[in-house]
């Protein structure tokens, strides 16, 4: 397995640009193992090589041969401001070409959505929620974002794979702490990791009790009816078998509960009355939202001299319900709707490398997997005449509820062939198959070139043909014909089911060290049929898919790093467009008149970002004292112009500040720190209300203060 191992060191065509920079976090190392007492030390070391060796074999099994990855390791999470205590989203948005949306929502190359989330190389199915995150930086010993012209064995999604390599637990020991400041932020935490002869493990836990669950709708620092309680937990499980296989299991959960925060000052002026009622102060409304989700994955892993192969079950449930504010929902907006749905998905993923000779590594694999969908909605709605005056003294209530199932079929097959010592091929095919509201299918040939003709340079270039089904359990399945006819009845009559998009992408780009820096740039062109978006359209905060009949996403992306003793830094830049043409799926939901426009000529998606950045850096103030500072920046996503979506809101710069000392204990080090967020409070709106698909307008954070204590078990 060496040979696979340093091939891999070779193909990574611009690797590891944020990793770089990762002073080493105050959170020391953990305790040494000291295993049972009946155990030597010499086979404790022997195990700890073992699972390294074993860890080794697993990534070979996956390399992202030339696509553009950039990892971002627990020391770099760990020096950012706020640590490991943000959301995982504010981590990857220190990434090249990552823009920021609402709802926590990322945009990577002008892609919305088409994230594949990974633990440890496996799939993790995707979910209902739409505030809440299911993940945590706080389980992650590296996170890997991969975009471009990805391998055969990443499809389905692939705007971009967030694989997230898990802490495991060969050191016994672990960390409590409290972090907490400003908009009423608190969030205690736990982890621990320890082992026990060839068993290992982590776990780890956090609550998160907040004033701003949901991005303010009206620039308040600290909004109107905005609390949030989030849990999260998760565990990892590994038993060495022997010194050629392991099994290993992980399991996770987020349970959340969000309130709709509200905006004041407003009153219904849609003419509507229930029950002789026919105003209410919008600060008054009550819209709540819950979403949970619950995830877990088995996997085996065997490895021999030429052979290595991972067979993994995973599964997860997710749950969204929303209860709405009744009176006043139906007053402001003519509709009042509680929705309930749930989604369970489980499948196997079975995946190997077979090093066939000096000259060609074999990769394959054969995914499958399951969804079954609930959706059960009640709506109160008013009847209304021809004239559009209301019927009767009170609301009517429509009932629609729904369930359907998919299967989705992948396979893949593709060689690295080392062409010349500096000079590698990876090629490859990939079929999928959907079976779900459509029967849809491709074949798609992948190949990327890697070059490396100098020491510390680095030329990669490549081909994909992408197949991304729509997100199953976000199609709309609600009968809207039952509410012709009503204060609900939709802009328009014709819903046509969302469409697999199917891509043409290119990408090509170049790294280069000198000394302590490290320069890279990457660019990259996609051509989509049946071009998929994202919009919320009801009242429950749940996004539907649609199609763009065709549509393109081009950019280029800058990225440098630098690092030299106690001092490191990044910076990134990006540069993109994303348009599309004649909207041809799930039409009732859009106006007409925009319809019309769209249908003829491009227009630019609501995500589209044209300019986006990101940098930082972290100090080391002799032993134990860390500073550090990160920056976002963002031309501003679209919003309504003389065209849907033609022109944009103002910019944005957001700094934070963090600084963290450790005092050494017995036991472990007892960690402060302390972090400012926009420190120069500039407020920004992320979104004005306006573009296709856009609800509310949400605004980015207001300055807050933040400390934190941790200590070391």
């Amino acid at each position: 397995m060496a040979s696979i191992t340093s091939r891999r060191a070779l193909l990574g065509a611009s690797v590891s640009l944020l990793s770089l920079i990762a002073a080493p976090a105050f959170a020391a190392d953990a305790a040494p193992a000291d295993g049972p007492a009946s155990t030597a030390s010499g086979a404790v070391s022997e195990i700890v090589v073992t699972a390294q060796r074993l860890d080794a074999a697993r990534s070979a099994v996956e390399p992202a041969l030339g696509a553009t990855t950039y990892s971002m390791p627990e020391a770099f999470i760990g020096n950012l401001p706020s640590g490991a205590n943000v959301q995982l989203n504010q981590v990857v948005l220190q990434a090249p070409g990552v823009a920021q949306d609402s709802f926590g929502q990322l945009h990577i190359r002008g892609d919305h959505g088409n994230i594949q989330y990974r633990l440890n190389n496996v799939i993790l199915p995707e979910g209902l929620q739409v505030f809440g995150q299911s993940l945590s930086p706080r389980l992650a010993a590296n996170i890997d974002l991969i975009t471009g012209a990805v391998p055969a064995q990443y499809g389905l999604r692939t705007a971009g794979v967030l694989n997230i390599t898990t802490k495991s637990g060969f050191k016994n020991g672990g960390e409590i702490g409290v972090y907490g400041g400003s908009h009423g932020m608190i969030e205690p935490s736990i982890e621990y990791g320890g082992s026990s002869g060839a068993t290992s493990g982590f776990i780890s836990g956090s609550y998160t009790g907040t004033d701003v669950g949901i991005e303010s709708p009206d620039g308040r620092g600290t909004p109107l009816h905005d609390h949030s309680d989030q849990y999260q937990a998760f565990g990892y499980l590994d038993r060495i078998l022997d010194d050629t296989s392991r099994v290993s299991l992980i399991a996770g959960t987020s349970q959340d509960k969000f309130q709709i925060p509200n905006v004041s000052g407003l009153r219904p002026d849609a003419g509507f009355s229930q029950n002789g009622v026919t105003s209410i102060a919008s600060e008054k409304l009550n819209q709540n939202q819950k979403e949970g989700t619950t995830y877990g994955i088995v996997s085996y892993l065997k490895t021999t001299d030429r052979f290595t192969g991972q067979a993994s079950v995973f599964a997860r449930y997710s749950e969204l319900q929303y209860t709405p504010d009744v009176t006043g929902e139906l007053l402001f907006n003519g509709i009042s709707q509680a929705a309930r749905k749930t989604d369970l998905s489980f499948g196997t993923q079975l995946e190997g490398v077979y090093k066939l000779n000096d000259a060609h590594t074999i990769r394959g694999g054969v995914i499958v997997s399951t969804d079954r969908t609930t959706s059960k909605t009640s709506s109160q709605v008013f009847a209304l005449d021809g004239a559009g005056a209301q019927i009767g003294p009170a609301a009517e209530t429509i009932v629609d509820n729904s369930k359907a199932n998919a299967w989705t079929y992948s396979a893949y097959l593709q060689d690295e062939w080392a062409l010349a010592e500096t000079l590698t091929l990876n090629y490859g095919l990939r079929y999928d198959r959907l079976d779900a509201f459509r029967k849809e299918n491709q074949l798609s040939p992948r190949v990327n070139l890697v070059w490396k003709p100098l020491d510390g340079t680095t030329v990669h270039a490549g081909y994909a043909r992408y197949f991304s089904p729509p997100p199953f359990e976000l199609v709309a399945t609600a009968s809207f014909s039952k509410f012709v006819g009503t204060s609900a009845e939709a802009p328009g009559a014709q819903n046509d089911l969302p469409r697999s998009e199917r891509d043409n992408y290119f990408d090509v780009g170049a790294q280069q060290k000198i000394g302590a820096l490290t320069l890279g740039v990457d660019a990259y062109y996609k051509k989509a049929k049946n071009l998929i978006d994202e919009g919320q359209f009801g009242a429950p905060i749940i996004l539907t898919p649609f199609n763009y009949r065709e549509g393109y996403a081009k950019g280029v992306e800058f990225s440098g790093s630098y690092v030299a003793g106690g001092f490191s830094a990044y910076g990134n830049f990006a540069i993109s467009q994303a348009k599309g043409k004649d909207i041809v799926s799930s039409q009732f939901n859009f106006d007409p008149g925009d319809l019309a426009v769209i249908a003829h000529q491009f227009i630019f998606l609501d995500h589209d970002q044209t300019y986006t950045a990101s940098a930082g850096f972290a100090y080391r103030l002799g032993e134990g004292t860390r500073v550090s500072a990160d920056l976002l920046y963002g031309s501003g996503l679209r919003k309504d112009g003389d065209v849907p979506n033609g022109d944009h809101v103002p910019a944005y710069t957001q700094v934070n500040l963090g600084a963290a000392h450790a005092f050494e204990m017995a036991g472990g080090p007892l960690t402060i720190r302390a972090d400012a967020i926009n420190v120069f409070d500039k407020g920004y709106e992320i979104r004005d209300g306006t573009g296709v698909g856009v609800g509310a307008p949400q605004f980015g954070p207001r300055r807050g203060f933040y400390a934190g204590i941790s200590k070391a078990f």
